[in-house]
């Protein structure tokens, strides 16, 4: 008997270090939208940052309820001071609002709300590709955004379609939010930017979204303050191609930038140590058939294993 006993605690102990062992680790993942985006979230993972599979069959996890024309374009997630999971994304191609929503899980989401970042611009066209990140030291998120004002930044008016800079907004609690201000104008059209923290630094990968001459293409820019010092961009880090939405994540010992190449209908990465030599590895990556400007964040193998359970 004493025997039988050791040997069910023995089982039971080998298979708590198996539960334990699968429920460690980070697993990547890339949330994107497909099509005109009006299906709204879209999921994907990754064990390697190389190949993207999507998740629930490549349904939408989330659709779009805010706005006109209830787009859910561009969703950023990161994880909150909170523990949360907390997405932006664009909501429409004219109005000056953004879309918001909360969740613990990634499936059950929040009620979907609609922050007028820009409201108090008349001029103000748009608010396009927002993204945040949550800035440790003053306890609050940053979210930031790429706006076009016609005659405010007269000098590049007519080299594009659209003339647009970088404004963010502070919060604590996303109820209340400070001013829009501006967060990078290097004088020319930028757009799609976004920010990951490195080390005592911080940088951003970003398009210049110049037509005339044509860039289409992605920089770097750094800075020791999150919301001023910015530097100015670095040479293309991409190619002849036309290259929008970066997305950033340092794994496997080097930063790892993916963009949609739009014109492609496909996407590509280029990879750094430096931040300064970039290879690209666009032929060793793969996403889902249709994947648009996405994010990539990372989660606990514990929280995938939940995700998945939810989800089959």
């Amino acid at each position: 008997m004493k025997r039988l006993i050791l040997v069910l605690l023995l089982l039971a102990g080998i298979r708590v270090q198996a539960q334990q062992q699968k429920d460690t680790g980070v697993v990547y993942m890339f949330c994107y939208f497909k099509g005109n985006s009006v299906d709204g979230l879209h999921l994907a993972y990754s064990e390697d940052a190389y190949h993207w599979t999507a998740l629930n069959d490549d349904s939408t996890m989330l659709r779009p309820e805010v706005a006109k024309d209830k787009l859910m374009r561009d969703p950023c997630i990161i994880r909150g001071g909170d523990g949360k999971f907390h997405m932006v994304w664009t909501v429409s191609w004219k109005d000056k609002g953004i879309g918001y929503a909360s969740s613990e899980d990634l499936v059950h989401w929040s009620k979907q709300e609609y922050i007028p970042v820009m409201e108090h611009e008349a001029g103000a066209q748009n608010a396009w590709a927002p993204e945040l990140v949550y800035d440790e030291a003053t306890k609050q998120y940053v979210i930031y955004w790429a706006t076009t004002i016609p005659g405010r930044f007269p000098a590049t008016d007519s080299l594009g379609d659209n003339n647009h800079r970088i404004y963010y907004t502070t919060t604590k609690d996303f109820a209340t939010f400070s001013k829009a201000a501006i967060l990078y104008d290097k004088g020319f059209n930028i757009i799609d930017a976004t920010i990951l923290r490195n080390g005592k630094k911080y940088v951003m990968f970003l398009k210049d979204e110049t037509k005339t001459p044509p860039q289409k293409n992605l920089h770097v820019a750094t800075s020791k303050k999150l919301l001023s010092g910015w530097s100015a961009p670095s040479p293309s880090i991409t190619g002849k191609y036309w290259a929008e939405g970066p997305t950033a994540i340092f794994a496997n010992n080097s930063w790892i930038v993916y963009f949609d190449k739009y014109r492609d209908h496909k996407y590509g990465a280029v990879t750094s140590i430096d931040l300064k030599n970039w290879t690209d590895i666009s032929d060793k990556v793969s996403f889902p058939k249709g994947t648009r400007h996405g994010t990539v964040f990372t989660i606990t193998r514990a929280e995938f294993n939940r995700l998945a359970n939810l989800l089959y």
